[in-house]
């Protein structure tokens, strides 16, 4: 059985017993959602993604690029790479440094 969890996106096609999980565990999602890359997935059900955004400095009339690294959950439902373009979702803390969690995969 497969959770709304109140965004538009795909839920995963096999089922877990994770319970860090927001389709099949007890996980609630709210707050933000980051987009990005995902730069290492050597931890245990855990990635490290980055984000790049422009910042504007007013000063110089010129953009700089800013790059922002977060911490997320993997749920074993959710298959992921280096390299892959990941959705996470904000949720309560799960570790010390882990408070969102993958929601989806982009091709």
């Amino acid at each position: 059985m497969t959770l709304n969890i109140g965004l538009k996106v795909k839920a995963p096609s096999r089922e877990c017993t994770d319970a860090h999980c927001p389709f099949h565990g007890k996980l609630s999602v709210r707050g933000k959602l980051f987009d990005g890359k995902v730069t290492s997935n050597k931890a245990k059900q855990t990635i490290t993604l980055q984000k790049e955004s422009p910042i504007y400095y007013l000063k110089f009339k010129r953009y700089a690029r800013s790059k922002n690294t977060i911490h997320a959950h993997v749920p074993e439902c959710i298959d992921v790479q280096t390299g892959d373009h990941v959705l996470t979702a904000e949720c309560r803390p799960i570790s010390k440094s882990v408070s969102y969690v993958v929601v989806e995969v982009k091709a």
